[in-house]
């Protein structure tokens, strides 16, 4: 691959790590960051894009530069508007806006927020774990109190079990393990709630023939970081040196560690940490998922891009059961689409997004032979990204729960359960 050279460029993690959002407790605010559409279309574009991400000063990706021919959305900040421009003749970015100000956007998603815990807003870390109290409380013969894990900063990767009888085969259902994917945590604790109050037949089906797992939030401590300090944050809170905080969580499991799709730069987003399972949240996690007896079936939530995804990440050849995966898959997104007609792709990991080695769902099948093993990438497909507005929480979580009883009912008929 050939070379550039991009003068202008910071290539020092120091102006990264000394942005405001890293050195001031209060929240980092982007009034007049603008949000640019690029499509990449040559080599020279996507190293240009690559070396931004992983050096940059000013510049924030909401979704990752890794392949040609693909559209990725990058923030500008208002003192980088100038170098961009140059940027966008020098290298035929054909860059468009998509977002004026970014500020309005985070401000659209914070709206709506109540007293009562519900779903027309998102939720911080306190309104769900003490939303988890209620229903243990409120349910007390089938709600039992999980901790699934320990953070950096001492928090516990709290959950719930929900389980209506005994024997029944696991499923174990995690969101928000990239902080600032909201929409994840509050389609986990939809689903949760549909769980215990839907009067339908077939979420009841689901819900006592099934022992649920259920961890709204993987990332606690990069959770409340995007509510108190930086809405952008994506990776834990850990220290790796002076300058840089943090590895990519979904990055960090021991099952082809480093393989590909990750970065060996603390500062990057998608930094895999210093080695397999560094990251108190990924090891304690992985404890707790080993111990669950008769898991049958694993589901993670992300954002965005509407993809159900099976396992690889690292690498492109069929796994074991992926037929029988692809199959259900495809059903599950089928019924998807009939709710509210989002259309979903269906694939393995590094097929449908990006090789992206040392994920949880890798890890989960490779590890634990865990057949069932899906990963959603929700709403939507690159207006508004993981900065879903709150109006489109419950009708995500709706069709959600539409696959993924289409994904238990098919996994049953092939006998995986």
């Amino acid at each position: 691959m050939a070379s550039i050279s991009v003068v202008g460029v910071s290539v020092c993690c120091l102006l990264a790590a000394l942005s405001p959002a890293l050195v001031q407790a209060e929240m980092a605010r982007y009034d007049n960051y603008r949000v640019y559409k690029l499509n990449i279309e040559s080599v020279e574009q996507l190293q240009l894009l690559q070396l931004i991400e992983h050096h940059s000063d000013g510049y924030t990706f909401l979704s990752d530069p890794v392949n040609l021919n693909t559209t990725v959305k990058l923030v500008v900040a208002p003192h980088k508007a100038a170098e961009f421009g140059e940027f966008n003749q020098r290298f035929s970015l054909n860059a468009e806006v998509a977002f004026e100000n970014l500020q309005a956007l985070i401000d659209r998603q914070l709206r709506g927020r109540r007293e009562t815990f519900g779903w027309t807003a998102y939720q911080t870390l306190e309104d769900i774990y003490t939303w988890l109290d209620t229903l243990i409380e409120q349910y007390p013969d089938v709600v039992s109190p999980i901790v699934a894990g320990e953070s950096y900063e001492g928090r516990e990767i709290r959950g719930v079990k929900v389980s209506y009888k005994q024997g029944n085969p696991a499923v174990f259902m995690e969101g928000t393990i990239h902080a600032r994917e909201w929409i994840s945590a509050a389609t986990v604790t939809w689903i949760l709630n549909a769980l215990l109050t839907s009067e339908d037949l077939t979420v009841r089906n689901i819900a006592e023939n099934y022992d649920w797992y259920v961890v709204p939030v993987a990332n606690p401590d990069g959770y409340v970081y995007t509510h108190t300090t930086t809405r952008l944050w994506r990776k834990t809170r850990s220290r790796q040196n002076v300058l840089c905080y943090g590895a990519d969580p979904n990055r960090n499991w021991d099952y082809k560690f480093n393989q590909g799709g990750t970065s060996t730069i603390p500062c990057s987003d998608t930094f895999s940490g210093p080695s397999p399972f560094s990251e108190i949240e990924t090891r304690t996690l992985s404890e707790y998922i080993r111990s669950i007896p008769n898991l049958s079936t694993y589901l993670d939530f992300h954002a965005s891009g509407q993809l159900l995804m099976i396992p690889y990440g690292h690498t492109r050849e069929p796994l074991d059961n992926y037929y029988e995966l692809m199959e259900i898959g495809t059903k599950a997104a089928a019924k998807l689409q009939e709710r509210h007609g989002s259309i979903y792709k269906v694939g393995n990991i590094a097929e449908i997004i990006y090789v992206a080695s040392g994920s949880s769902l890798d890890w989960v099948k490779g590890t634990l032979q865990t057949p069932l093993t899906f990963a959603y990438e929700l709403r939507d497909t690159g207006e508004y990204g993981f900065l879903l507005p709150p109006e489109q929480i419950i009708p995500t979580a709706e069709e959600t729960l539409d696959s993924v009883i289409v994904i238990l009912e098919e996994g049953k008929a092939m006998g995986y359960h």
